[in-house]
């Protein structure tokens, strides 16, 4: 594709990688892949599916009711990002500083004062790991909706008698606890036991792919008529990624001929070709001889991939989004509800603003107006909104997206779209509301835009003297947008 102004293009949204931080990838000597959902590309929904019905199986293999095999997996309820409440068995959809957007019990989605009996000021304290447990990953997927199977089929089964804890049915207690314990128990012996992806590599400079699978998973997975691992400097198996950003563990060869182990600890020099199994981030650093600056490391995994990479190497991020280009085809679809939000939101505040007035201005036509498009929005999306937002309010997962990943896109594969001397260019930020940031009109400034959460993916354009001017202004999302004013 043609390069203009500094992109290109003939890019539709769904093709663009966006922008959190500036990243100039001629700086980068080296690219780090993670495997699954990213590497791996998965046909959705039909994997979520079939590991739904894995889950299921497995659950009524150690005791579970033979009726929840009658549950079948519905694709417009789960997103990621949801957070279950281990105490009262709900899932919830909450922002950055944990106030509750959503809240479903089962299939049963709870009006807000509801919420506000179980939830105090709709909020929760997300630093509490005990209760509060975060599906984050495109794996959680199937594992969200079966736990809500489990919940719905329980509640309404008449066997049980409904507690605020779990259910009781005799002698039998049965909390939401350990029903999410046996969840997340049934998830892992289906991920030891079960093999199934489909993987497509690219050359990119020097690359090395780093995955929590091991090396018989990652082999017969494969294309057996491509030496894949002719594609990587290095590749490292079995890396037990958040483990791996930290200590580590003991760095070992794999005999690719058996797919066991060597004894012993490898110290050696990179040898190209050779499987790794184990060891750190650290030690791969040393190996490819690079600091955690010259590496940009891709991965699905906010916690696994993302985070750790960033805040314990310094490691430059890219997020893999699949959800992105849905999210972005219902943006192009319904923006036009989101606009009337915006002017409702405005008219909100001018109406607190009218300093004449001696009376609270009634609002609550306006509320319900605001309610009513909030959930169209978030209906357009699925059962759970967005994964980003709800109406205007930004997901705690969108808010992790921005803090944490320097660039995203719906695939990695995006990347290619720019030339590898590429300069991608962060929106400005202010420092504080207060401060009026006026960019000069004579300068180049940012103006693509990412509406999906406002955060901008950055060409340079030359602004020109026009017949009209340009207005930039900050919205309520956290990013930039551009309003073309005629003069």
């Amino acid at each position: 594709s043609t390069i203009i102004g500094g992109t290109p293009t003939n890019l539709r949204m769904h093709a663009l990688v966006f922008v959190n931080r500036s990243l100039t990838l001629e700086n980068i000597k080296c690219y780090g892949f993670d495997m699954d959902y990213t590497l791996a590309m998965y046909k959705s929904p039909d994997y979520e599916s079939m590991g739904f019905e894995l889950l299921r199986d497995r659950m009524v293999s150690i005791g579970y009711p033979h009726e929840i095999l009658r549950y079948t997996y519905d694709p417009s309820f789960p997103t990621r990002g949801i957070v279950l409440d281990k105490t009262l068995g709900n899932l919830l959809k909450v922002d950055s500083n944990g106030n509750i957007l959503v809240c479903s019990h089962g299939f049963r989605f709870l009006r807000e004062e509801d919420i506000e009996y179980y939830y105090r000021n709709k909020f929760i304290q997300r630093d509490d790991t005990d209760r509060f447990h975060i599906l984050n990953t495109l794996f959680n997927l199937s594992e969200t909706y079966l736990y809500a199977c489990l919940v719905d089929f329980f509640t309404r089964c008449t066997r049980y008698s409904n507690l605020q804890k779990g259910f009781q049915h005799g002698d039998l207690f049965m909390s939401y606890r350990s029903m999410f314990q046996d969840v997340r128990d049934a998830m892992d012996f289906i991920h030891d036991t079960v093999n199934h992806q489909k993987i497509i590599w690219r050359k990119v400079a020097k690359i090395f792919l780093a995955t929590n699978s091991d090396y018989n998973y990652t082999e017969s997975k494969s294309n057996p008529k491509k030496p894949w691992r002719a594609f990587f400097d290095l590749v490292v198996v079995d890396t037990r990624k958040p483990l791996f950003f930290a200590d580590g563990t003991v760095l070992r060869q794999v005999d690719t001929n058996t797919g066991k182990l060597r004894i012993g600890t490898y110290t050696g020099d990179l040898q190209h070709g050779t499987v790794y199994s184990g060891g750190s981030s650290d030690i791969i650093s040393d190996l490819l001889d690079v600091s955690g600056k010259d590496i940009l490391y891709i991965g699905d995994h906010i916690f696994g991939d993302i985070l750790k990479s960033k805040k314990r190497q310094g490691w430059k991020t890219f997020l893999v989004v699949p959800e992105l280009a849905k999210e972005l085809q219902v943006w192009e679809e319904r923006r036009n509800l989101f606009e009337e939000l915006k002017h409702l939101d405005f008219y909100l505040a001018e109406l607190h603003l009218d300093s004449g007035s001696i009376e609270c201005p009634d609002i609550s036509n306006i509320q319900t107006r605001i309610k009513v498009l909030t959930h169209r929005m978030d209906m357009s999306y699925g059962q759970m909104g967005s994964l980003l937002r709800s109406g205007y309010t930004q997901t705690l997962f969108a808010s992790q997206l921005i803090r944490y990943a320097d660039l995203y896109s719906s695939t990695c594969i995006n990347l290619l779209h720019y030339p590898f001397n590429y300069l991608f260019m962060a929106p400005p930020v202010l420092v504080c509301p207060h401060i009026d940031l006026q960019p000069p009109l004579s300068a180049s400034f940012s103006c693509s835009i990412h509406l999906s959460i406002h955060t901008v993916a950055v060409f340079d354009v030359t602004t020109e003297q026009q017949s009209h001017k340009e207005e930039q202004e900050r919205d309520g999302g956290g990013g930039w947008l551009i309003r073309k004013i005629e003069s």
